[in-house]
């Protein structure tokens, strides 16, 4: 079936539909990985968008059960160049294509998403439309939605209750759900943790109540502005247990802490982008998906900056002078992308190990 990519700004891509049938809206964004699609399309980070992945073949070692990185598919959109209709894995359970229509998801395939990725990446991410519909329809109708930036997608995608997660019971962590992928979970429970997630509503009493030895503020989708209740948490907490803010959550502590936080033209996502320790020099690729950066300017004196981007200098982690705080913009779980940051992760359980000693580090 025909179908049509159109962006807000006028351009127009044609290929074919598959998934779910439909029409779907959201801010259309790149991602430079190239494995790991059953992850971008669960990672809750995501939500609200309609991702491009940069490499062309999606599909082609189906898709399992034990790749979810969420209780579902939180894209709003999925374009590729090429879908693989025969796909072959140990563990393949089915296609790309049955699971997006499982879960009523809109894709489309035959786009030169590499043209769509230069469009981006010169004019900036964008609203944008997959429809096998009239694409004048569908421009027109696209321009009178809100703009991304003005929605609450956390609200979306955080648990209603909080849960358990299935682990050990050497150190207990709680954490905050701004959008948590589970390899953040599956992370910490291999490591020992029993983990206890909240909703991203949660208060600082909420989360005292479980009388965790650390608190984790997870990665999450859209604006960080939005995200009022979860910054009043980290303020009240700072000081009282370790913490470590992640992606969105790194964004959340650092506007707690007085920072602020500012809109990149077309965003990190994918898993090569180069990190900097400016601590110890080492360089480290990491996994990254967020649209949003911290403001270097205006950051209290209480807090260092501790990593940077080295593709375009922006602040990829933070530590609290005094009370132990650390958080980092990547994703040290990875899923997909490298594996080199896990560390991050025994960093913190050390800090708390050590009762939270100041510095972070």
């Amino acid at each position: 079936m025909t179908a049509f990519l159109v962006l807000a700004d006028g351009a127009v891509y044609r290929g074919e539909g598959f998934g779910a049938a439909g029409d779907t809206y959201g801010e259309v964004v790149f991602n430079t990985s190239m494995t790991g699609y059953q992850e971008m399309l669960t990672d809750p980070s995501y939500a609200g968008q309609v991702v491009v992945p940069t490499y062309p073949l999606q599909g082609n070692y189906g898709i399992a059960a034990e790749d979810v990185e969420s209780r579902r598919i939180q894209v709003a959109g999925f374009v590729v160049r090429e879908q693989s209709l025969a796909p072959s894995h140990y563990n393949t359970e089915r296609t790309l294509h049955d699971y997006l229509v499982s879960e009523g998801v809109v894709g489309i395939a035959g786009i030169d998403t590499r043209a769509v990725t230069r469009r981006i990446r010169s004019s900036g991410v964008m609203m944008g439309a997959v429809t096998s519909g009239s694409p004048d329809a569908a421009l027109e109708r696209l321009r009178a939605l809100p703009e991304y930036d003005s929605i609450n997608y956390v609200e979306q995608v955080t648990v209603a209750e909080g849960f358990a997660w299935d682990g050990g019971a050497h150190t207990r962590i709680a954490v905050v759900d701004c959008g948590v992928k589970y390899n953040i979970l599956r992370e910490l429970s291999l490591r020992g943790c029993r983990v206890d997630v909240l909703p991203a509503t949660a208060t600082a009493s909420d989360v005292l109540a479980l009388k965790p030895q650390g608190v984790v503020f997870s990665p999450g989708p859209g604006d960080p502005v939005h995200n009022d209740a979860a910054v009043a948490t980290a303020r009240a907490l700072i000081g009282q247990l370790p913490l470590l803010g992640i992606c969105l959550g790194h964004q959340v502590v650092a506007r707690a802490l007085g920072g602020s936080t500012y809109k990149l033209k077309f965003g990190h996502r994918g898993g090569n982008h180069p990190v900097q320790d400016l601590l110890t020099g080492r360089v480290y690729i990491t996994a990254q998906n967020h649209g949003y950066a911290v403001d270097p300017n205006g950051l209290p004196a209480s807090l260092e900056v501790t990593h940077v981007n080295l593709n375009d200098g922006t602040v990829e982690g933070l530590r609290h002078r005094e009370a132990p705080v650390m958080t980092i913009q990547y994703h040290s779980e990875a899923s997909p992308g490298p594996l080199d940051n896990r560390y991050v992760f025994d960093e913190f359980l050390a800090l708390v190990a050590e009762g939270g000693t100041a510095g972070g580090r």
